[in-house]
């Protein structure tokens, strides 16, 4: 067990910002300091997780906005309960790629190629309190930059959130924005369109007054 308080960190944004090289900066920024990590990504961190985020991001079916909402609870609520809760028992820290702004953000913005109507973030937070157990990250980050930008980052073939388009990707980016306050009592959103290693020294500095 460390002998550093354990905390819960959170990392968002659209596909494109970074994420997954920040994430790892985080890590080693919280090593630094004594930490014991366990990282997870949101949906996936467990068995039940991980074929719901294959069907989730990967799958050609189609569902129903509250469907897919309610997927994504039931997945972050497996994790919650088999990997976070026993790691912040344990006194561990944890680094969690995406988390339930995610599902508020990506299912309350409306799409032109999706009939079914788009959920409200309140309701979505509602349920997302209930689906984690009053359970919030100590720290939300979040990586911003111009939805244009960011798909110009991506060099993979788009999952189905990527492939609804570059103006519904920068509603999402907004939303982001609007719905951060309520993720967690302390929040950053970072410019992620710089160079990565200033991107890198703003989170570290964040993450440095938190751990203070």
């Amino acid at each position: 067990m460390s002998d550093h308080p354990s905390i819960f960190i959170s990392v968002d944004g659209i596909d494109g910002v970074g994420k997954s090289t920040q994430i790892a900066t985080i890590r080693d920024s919280l090593e630094q300091k004594g930490c014991s990590i366990e990282q997870v990504r949101d949906p996936g961190s467990s068995a039940i997780g991980t074929r719901l985020r294959s069907l989730l991001l990967e799958s050609e079916l189609q569902m129903h906005r509250r469907t897919e909402a309610m997927l994504f609870m039931a997945s972050r609520c497996e994790m919650i309960e088999t990997t976070i809760r026993p790691a912040l028992a344990e006194g561990r820290c944890v680094l969690s790629d995406r988390f339930l702004l995610s599902t508020v953000v990506y299912q309350s913005v409306g799409d032109a190629s999706c009939s079914n109507e788009a959920v409200a973030p309140e309701m979505l937070w509602e349920l997302g309190a209930l689906a984690n157990g009053g359970l919030r990250p100590d720290l939300t980050l979040l990586l911003d930059m111009p939805a244009s930008r960011a798909m110009e980052r991506i060099d993979r073939p788009a999952d189905r959130m990527e492939s609804r388009g570059v103006e519904y990707l920068e509603t999402v980016r907004r939303r982001f924005l609007d719905q951060l306050q309520y993720s967690s009592d302390r929040t950053a959103v970072i410019n992620a369109d710089q160079p990565p290693e200033k991107v890198s020294a703003d989170i570290r500095e964040v993450v440095s007054s938190v751990m203070s």
